[in-house]
């Protein structure tokens, strides 16, 4: 196979990607980073009923034509509570949140008035507004936040704070959600070790920490999904298909690093190809040339997703959050899968580029520009910690101090 672009790759793969169907009804509170699986609509308006949004006065704008009138305060309206008319010439002491009585068309803060000496009872005081208001001030109306009848959440919505609590305003205390997405991840490598197992004194020569492991869980119990690790497989063709059959059960995808290139010890693609089909491998991208993508079937003939990362770190953490995030979101049921990026300025010359698109490690500088990694091979895993985000830069192309590029910010790509 030839080596395929980035967009084309990114479209093959998300044209593979089965959404989930399966239901289940959580309470809100559980709901946080799970993605909703039927719209929800308000039987409420929010607020319920005009209210004020300040401590302070409820009056009616018509009896202070001028700064220094005095009114006679004839309620007090706590929040939970609802008051009566307002009489002419009187106003009602209103908190925050509180209903509007009936009568009163503005709202003057408390620091803008004050209580006439010597009137200490609340019930029977008088005050002098300070303030001449308009209709309107500082009333929060009726629905102006949510209208009865409104969609407030969309289906195919990855679930943020700010949308549980939202679903809490309108009343809604159990939200329905895709189930998890269950993927099943190995590495591959007879040169991997696992940290605790060896101390760093006692390490074998040739050998390596298993890092990759660490950084792919991690990424998918970000994203939400219920993961079975199945640890290292050897480099050997037979474990290899084994550990495929393996995951192919119960799973909707498998992820794994390593042995995804041409090396005589990399069985991971000839394994996919005895146990299923490879759809994808090999993209023009610089770091994670090396990816495959393809299915594998189970014991029912049922066909989990396949998708083998490139062993080298920098390569595994990008292709994952290029291709992996947006195939795992899409597969969960979320319908924006793509990420914004920016255009910020570059900090730096870069005379030789790749003839590959090149995911280079970078980070915003105090002056709003963008500085590079020293390093940028695909093997500093320090490179990922450092920077803040990624610079898509197209093949062939220079990149000259001053000049503005697309930034993706890890924000962005991460979440």
């Amino acid at each position: 196979m030839s080596l395929l672009a980035y967009d084309q790759a990114l479209e093959q793969l998300l044209a593979g990607a089965r959404p989930v169907k399966q239901i289940e009804t959580l309470q809100s509170t559980e709901a946080i980073g799970r993605v909703l699986a039927v719209s929800q609509v308000s039987r409420l308006a929010v607020p319920p009923l005009d209210n004020s949004s300040m401590d302070g006065y409820a009056l009616r704008c018509a009896d202070v034509p001028m700064a220094g009138t005095i009114l006679r305060v004839a309620q007090r309206i706590p929040a939970g509570s609802i008051g009566h008319t307002l009489a002419a010439g009187t106003a009602a002491r209103i908190f925050t949140g509180a209903p509007i009585p009936a009568g009163a068309d503005a709202i003057v803060m408390q620091e803008l008035c004050s209580l006439e000496p010597h009137e200490m009872n609340t019930a029977e005081s008088r005050i002098i507004i300070n303030h001449v208001p308009k209709p309107g001030d500082w009333i929060r109306r009726r629905g102006e936040d949510i209208q009865e009848g409104t969609e407030i959440l969309c289906a195919g919505a990855r679930l943020s704070a700010p949308q549980l609590g939202l679903a809490a305003s309108i009343g809604i205390a159990m939200l329905p959600v895709f189930r998890r997405l269950r993927v099943a991840l190995f590495s591959t490598g007879n040169e991997l070790v696992m940290p605790g197992e060896v101390a760093p004194a006692d390490l074998p020569p040739g050998t390596i920490y298993n890092s990759n492991r660490f950084l792919l869980r991690g990424l998918l119990q970000h994203l939400g999904c219920q993961v079975t690790d199945l640890g290292i497989v050897p480099d050997d063709l037979d474990a290899t298909r084994s550990a495929l059959r393996t995951a192919a059960e119960a799973h909707d995808l498998i992820l794994t690093s390593g042995g995804v290139s041409v090396g005589e010890e990399d069985h991971v693609k000839p394994a996919v190809q005895a146990e299923g089909e490879l759809a994808l491998w090999k993209i023009a991208i610089k770091p994670g040339k090396p990816l495959a993508f393809g299915h594998v079937r189970n014991q029912a003939h049922e066909k989990a997703a396949f998708i083998g990362l490139p062993g080298n770190p920098v390569s595994c953490f990008v292709t994952f959050l290029l291709l992996v995030r947006p195939f795992i979101l899409k597969t969960q049921g979320v319908r924006a899968v793509t990420s914004s990026s920016m255009r910020l300025r570059a900090d730096f010359d870069m005379p030789q580029p790749d003839a590959r698109r090149e995911f280079l490690r970078a980070r915003r500088t105090p002056t709003g520009g963008l500085e590079l990694f020293h390093n940028q091979s695909s093997g500093v895993l320090t490179s990922a910690v450092w920077a803040d985000g990624l610079i898509d830069n197209p093949a062939g192309v220079a990149i000259r101090r001053g000049q503005e590029v697309s930034f993706l910010p890890f924000s962005e790509l991460l979440y």
